[in-house]
């Protein structure tokens, strides 16, 4: 497999890691540049998601319960306020509910399935960013760092942002597809809310129609990311991590690494 992905990887402009591994055989895996840390995107969503979960099973919270829907967070810097801009929101009709209560549940799966930073950042003051990186570090994933809500410039120009390496998005999206991320009633909730991802540009695109992917994308400038779980009809499963950074061409290097996808797929099927 590693012979036939990395020349693709060399063709992309930009910088990559890739991470694979087989959930049948854990011993089966890939690993190219999978401890390179990478800023986070969204794919720091996934770790909420899985601290919600976490928190709303030891009686924290329920899930059903509601917030109210504001937009106006503080900097991790100074703690002065800023607010999202919803033309940079891949999720804008949220903004349109701006005083209304919405359900922890439902703010979670707008988070995912189409990556809200609205609801993110309302989310995350819910759980706190560091109960969130303390819980990956616990499952293993050392390699993810959530520091902070969305769109909190002052601490983007200061490189306070949230972190993450391929392996550490391994680690997790392992324990989800095990069960073991919470528990397994909790994990097989979060693959159903994986399995609705809107944006399917990298790891779905060239998989056949019979292949279902719980995944989660995350895309700021020259960046674009993809986790996530392949369930294979008649196996096997299969976890597979693609970042990237500093793509001179985006739309290329998504491209490529959608093919990088597909390589992956055949090679766990043996084709």
């Amino acid at each position: 497999m590693v012979q036939h992905i990395r020349p693709l990887l060399e063709s992309i402009d930009g910088e990559c890691a890739v991470a694979v591994r087989s959930l049948e055989a854990s011993s089966e895996e890939v690993l190219l540049d999978a401890n390179v840390e990478f800023h986070a995107a969204s794919t720091m969503k996934v770790p909420v998601m899985v601290e919600l979960y976490r928190q709303a099973a030891n009686g924290q919270f329920s899930l059903d319960d509601s917030i109210r829907v504001e937009n106006e967070f503080r900097s991790i810097v100074d703690e002065s306020p800023y607010a999202l801009d919803p033309a940079d929101d891949s999720h804008d009709a949220l903004y349109e509910h701006l005083g209304d209560r919405r359900s922890i549940r439902t703010l979670m799966r707008v988070m995912i399935t189409a990556s809200s930073n609205l609801a993110t950042n309302l989310l995350l003051e819910v759980v706190g960013p560091e109960k969130v990186t303390r819980t990956m570090h616990r499952l293993g994933a050392e390699g993810l760092q959530v520091r902070r809500g969305v769109e909190d410039s002052k601490a983007f120009r200061r490189n306070r942002n949230n972190t993450t390496t391929a392996h550490g998005l391994l680690v997790l999206f392992e324990h989800i597809a095990r069960g073991t991320a919470v528990s397994e009633e909790a994990s097989a909730e979060m693959i159903n809310i994986l399995k609705a991802q809107e944006h399917t540009e990298m790891i779905p695109a060239r998989l056949p129609d019979t292949v279902e992917v719980a995944h989660k994308t995350g895309w700021i400038t020259g960046v674009r990311h993809d986790a996530g779980i392949v369930f294979v009809p008649e196996g096997p499963t299969y976890v597979l991590v693609l970042l990237s950074r500093n793509l001179s061409d985006v739309p290329a290097g998504v491209e490529t690494l959608s093919r990088i996808s597909r390589v992956v797929y055949d090679a766990q099927r043996g084709s």
